[in-house]
Parts: C-alpha cells; structure tokens; sequence
C-alpha cells in the first residue's frame, strides 16, 4: 500500500458545511472517493490511499485536472484506491460532486 498526500489551492464552496459524499466501492480496478468539508485555509486536499505503487505522477496529473476543473475550498477527499484507471478516477471525482450537487439542490 501507498499513501500520497496532495493540497490544491481553492476557490469555489463546498455549500452546506454538513455535505459529505461517499461513492463507488473498493474493489479490484475501483475506486471509493469520500468528500467532506474541513477548515483547511481556502485549500483542498486529497488523500490517496493505493495499492498500486509507483504512480505518484500519474496521480498527481489526473488530480491537478481535477482541482484546475473543480478548486474547491474547504475541502478534504479521502480516496481508496484498488488499481483504479485515471478514467475511473475521473468518474468517481465527478459522481461524487453529482451527489453533493444533488443533495445540496434537496436542502
């Protein structure tokens, strides 16, 4: 297992501090993404906990295009990987926005 810690800066609101979101599931070649809020100076932050060692970079890529899309603030995501593709990867991050945009659209 690998731990690799990333800290964008941002600048658009989570919405309600009591948003949270969980989806997909931790299985071979997926991904589970969770996103909460956290006071964290304007900044986002990503936690990936992998077991496919030894692509740092390629995480890094796939995560600075999500931050560039989506720089939110206040926000942690914790993500635990199980050899999920860069295109899974992308899909889980944008399903887990849908979810909090859906349940930010029912308060």
């Amino acid at each position: 297992m690998e731990t690799l810690r990333y800290r964008f800066p941002g600048t658009q609101e989570l919405g309600s501090a009591e948003l949270h979101a969980l989806v997909g599931v931790v299985a071979s070649g997926n991904l589970e993404v969770l996103v909460e809020p956290a006071p964290l100076d304007g900044a986002m932050e990503i936690e990936v906990i992998t077991s496919a060692r030894g692509f740092g970079e390629v995480w890094q890529a796939v995560l600075a295009d999500f931050a560039a899309r989506h720089p939110l603030r206040d926000v942690r995501l914790w993500l635990n990987d199980a050899g999920a593709t860069p295109a899974v990867v992308s899909l889980r991050l944008q399903q887990a926005l849908e979810t909090l945009a859906e349940r930010g659209s029912d308060a």
